[in-house]
């Protein structure tokens, strides 16, 4: 393939320093290098390395971040989100810490994503508040990050759309972009060239024998950049545990053949990955052919599907397509309905079909549920609630366990070891998984014959420095998760969320009364409110006594010397030490006095 240039907007190449100054001695200490795989030199002369800060992504599933720098110039591959534990009350996702973006946004040549999954492209939108920049993306990658700029009416960013073959000239860096297979279109490796020497990072990928859209992984060229020779390589880790070879995505298509024959005269629902196009493609396909129509429920999939319809990554046969309003109008063997909520997210189509509460879908016994996913770690208690609720209803429900409704976009073992022996690389970074993930995979790059001391094994907010002198880790930079809560970005702090997780295990008492605010003469109350603690109709006998404590603290404080702050204090210890005493418990406690 002929490779096209791109052109960074204002990017420049710059040149390295005095030599004189481009060499500089790192000590550290063998004990402190805690995130090592192998062996660490207590002395070494790094020779202008490149240097990788890692905002996201490793010891967690999402958020994916990382910054390259090499000099003067930078430049970052994808900017995601992570979906909330279940400690994290009322959140709807984390984005990463921007701090160190920000702080030298004037050095950043273009961000570059490998995919349009939400992992790597969901906190695209605000990072682009904070800072603007290139953003070099393939062409359905591109048309989803445009989608979400325009609902969020960010229309002064550039999106360049590039293919696979391109390479981007960003500063000191020249990165090409590498076909892979995953389990979206358009999804790409990147190949990075500086001064330093040549980085692969892989992003999220598979290699499909048979893939639905009949474009394989470039295997050939990974292969002639190993003989070229590669620096380090950063490795997709989400399947090291799994032994042998990922499943087609053509596999699922054969499974779903089957269930619809199965399903007889019952109206399917199937709840898959929005953004899992070659899935959504087969599912149109069997539909088509066994005359049934399709209907699209959860405002994802309904975008998603418009997208890649719009930019040809989907071919709708004529008037299979029909509005979720429009199934009253068709028998339950005449449908297939693809939703959300594969993950049991709690305000998802699919979960609000469970609970009962869907406008338009009530399910029975003339349901047949297809669970296109396996949950994501983490997940699993909130997709099995789904998966028992809508059985509850009637309903017969299949799941990833039961049939092949769903393989990984992921490499597993042996794709694993294939690429790293292709690539050769002299230093390699396991990515993208939790601890577990990234050492079975430096394992499996040490078992194809990467020395133990040439692998790392890192964390989020670390800076990894190399060169043809080695790899080390040197120094930290600010990363974290940031808390995005409705309209609220970062808001939501560390505070507020103990606060929340207090509310959500014990409840609250509020303690309130009215106090002349020159005598201190107690006006009226106090009165006692239990929000999520007691009852208080069931528990008078325990109000009342937290009632007279309070009355007697604000009585007790000398007339004409009313302090505010330390009558609250001492009602809320008093209150405090009062519901522990009787409940062993410990609701947060709320005193509010108001000053007349």
């Amino acid at each position: 393939m002929q490779k096209s240039n791109v052109k960074a907007q204002g990017a420049s190449v710059r040149r390295k320093g005095n030599s004189a100054r481009s060499k500089e001695v790192i000590k550290e200490k063998e004990e402190s290098r805690t995130f090592t795989y192998g062996k660490v030199n207590s002395m070494i002369n790094i020779d202008m390395p490149v240097k990788i800060s890692f905002l996201g992504g490793l010891n967690e599933v999402g958020k994916n971040m990382t910054l390259y720098a090499y000099g003067d110039d930078m430049f970052l591959v994808d900017c995601g989100l992570a979906f909330p534990d279940t400690e994290m009350f009322g959140v709807d996702f984390v984005i990463p810490d921007f701090t160190f973006v920000e702080r030298n946004a004037d050095k950043i040549k273009g961000i570059v994503i490998t995919h349009g999954h939400e992992d790597h492209i969901g906190g695209l939108i605000y990072l682009l508040n904070v800072i603007n920049v290139p953003v070099y993306a393939t062409k359905l990658t591109a048309g989803l990050i445009n989608g979400k700029l325009a609902e969020n009416r960010t229309n002064s960013v550039t999106v360049n759309v590039v293919s696979p073959g391109d390479v981007l000239d960003l500063g000191e860096f020249k990165v090409e972009l590498i076909k892979v297979n995953h389990s979206i279109p358009d999804s790409v490796a990147l190949a990075i060239r500086c001064k330093a020497g040549l980085i692969i990072q892989t992003g999220d990928f598979k290699i499909d024998t048979n893939p639905i859209d009949g474009e394989m992984i470039n295997l050939s060229r990974f292969a002639t950049l190993g003989e070229e020779g590669v620096l380090c390589m950063l490795s997709d880790s989400t399947n090291a545990e799994n032994p042998g070879y990922s499943q087609s995505e053509s596999k699922v298509g054969d499974s779903f053949a089957n269930l619809f024959t199965r399903a007889g005269s019952r109206r399917i629902i199937i709840a898959t990955f929005a953004s899992n196009i070659h899935r959504i493609q087969q599912i149109i396909n069997i539909a088509h052919i066994t005359g049934r129509k399709v209907a699209l429920s959860g405002r994802s999939i309904e975008n998603v599907v418009g997208i890649a319809a719009q930019l040809g990554y989907l071919e709708i046969p004529e008037g299979v397509l029909i509005g979720i309003d429009m199934i009253k109008q068709y028998s339950d063997e005449e449908l297939v309905i693809i939703t959300t909520g594969s993950q049991g997210e709690t305000m998802s189509a699919l979960s609000r079909m469970s609970m009962g509460e869907h406008r338009r879908v009530e399910i029975g016994e003339e349901d047949y549920i297809i669970i296109s996913a396996k949950p994501i770690p983490g997940n699993e208690k909130t997709v099995y609630k789904v998966i028992n609720d809508l059985m509850r209803l009637g309903a017969e429900v299949i799941y990833e366990k039961m049939y092949d409704v769903h393989v990984s976009g992921h490499a597993c073992q042996e794709e694993l070891k294939l690429l790293i022996s292709l690539v050769k690389p002299e230093y390699f970074i396991p990515v993208h998984g939790e601890q577990k993930h990234l050492r079975k995979h430096a394992a499996l790059a040490e078992s194809v014959g990467i020395p133990k001391e040439n692998i790392l094994i890192t964390d989020n907010g670390r800076e990894v420095s190399i060169s043809s002198e080695g790899i080390f880790i040197t120094g930290s930079v600010p990363a974290g998760g940031v808390f995005v809560d409705g309209y609220g970005v970062g808001d939501v702090g560390n505070v507020v969320m103990r606060d929340r997780r207090h509310l959500g295990m014990d409840g609250i008492i509020i303690v309130s009364a009215a106090v002349d605010a020159s005598s201190g003469e107690l006006l009226s109350g106090p009165e006692v409110f239990s929000r999520g603690f007691i009852y208080v109709r069931e528990s008078e006998e325990l109000i009342g006594e937290a009632t007279r404590r309070a009355a007697s603290i604000i009585e007790s404080f000398p007339p004409y010397s009313f302090d505010g702050m330390a009558m609250k204090s001492k009602i809320k210890d008093e209150v405090s030490k009062l519901m522990y005493e009787k409940t062993k418990r410990s609701p947060m406690v709320l005193a509010i006095v108001l000053e007349v």
